[in-house]
C-alpha cells in the first residue's frame, strides 16, 4: 500500500481470519522532528491508519459507514513511545482487540521496527510504541451512540484477545513542587 492509498482501497475484509493484518508504512522525511527522529505526530498517524483497517477487517468499512450513518468514534487513547524512530524505517503495526460489547470496542496497536517495507515483526522483537483505545459505535445522524450490527459484534468479538501486560496503564502522577 503506498503512503497515499487509503487501507479501504487496497485491503479486502477476511471475515475467517482470527487475527488482524499487519499495517505497513515508511517514515518519510517530513515525519522527522527537530531532534532527528519520527514526531510523535506521526505515530498517532500510523496508528490511525492501523484503525481504519481494523474497522474494514470488522465490517466497519465506507460502505457501511456510507449505508447507515454510523461509524467508530475514538473516545479515549494512551500512547507509549518507548525507542526513537529514525527516517526511512519500515514499520509494521499489530492490532488486537481486548474488548468488545453492544456499542463500543476497546483495542491495541504495537508498532515495530521491521527489515523490509512488508517485513512481520520477529517473534521475541519489542514494539517501539503502543496505543490503546476505547472506541464508541455512533450514529453521526442521530449524534448518540447505537449498538453493533450483530455481524460486527461477532466478527469484533471473534478477535478478542488477552490484553498484553502494558495495557490498562494510566499516566502516573507527577507530585507537585512546592
Amino acid at each position: 500500500m503506498s503512503e497515499h492509498t487509503t487501507p479501504e482501497e487496497t485491503t479486502v475484509p477476511d471475515d475467517d481470519a482470527t487475527e488482524l493484518p499487519l499495517v505497513h508504512r515508511t517514515v518519510r522525511p517530513e515525519w522527522i522532528d527537530y531532534n532527528g527522529h519520527m514526531s510523535e505526530a506521526f505515530y498517532v498517524l500510523v496508528f490511525g491508519y492501523a484503525t481504519d483497517a481494523m474497522m474494514i477487517e470488522t465490517g466497519l468499512h465506507a460502505g457501511y459507514r456510507e449505508s447507515t450513518g454510523c461509524s467508530l468514534y475514538t473516545v479515549e487513547s494512551h500512547l507509549r513511545y518507548l525507542r526513537d524512530v529514525a527516517e526511512g524505517s519500515h514499520l509494521a503495526v499489530r492490532t488486537s482487540l481486548l474488548g468488545a460489547d453492544a456499542k463500543k470496542a476497546r483495542f491495541c496497536h504495537e508498532l515495530y521496527v521491521v527489515d523490509a517495507p512488508d517485513g512481520v515483526p520477529e517473534p521475541e522483537a519489542a514494539p517501539v510504541a503502543t496505543s490503546e483505545l476505547l472506541a464508541l459505535h455512533v450514529d453521526q445522524r442521530a449524534g448518540r451512540t447505537v449498538p453493533f450490527p450483530d455481524s460486527v459484534r461477532e466478527r469484533l468479538t471473534a478477535l478478542v484477545e488477552p490484553a498484553p501486560e502494558w495495557a490498562g496503564r494510566s499516566i502516573a502522577e507527577v507530585p507537585a513542587v512546592r
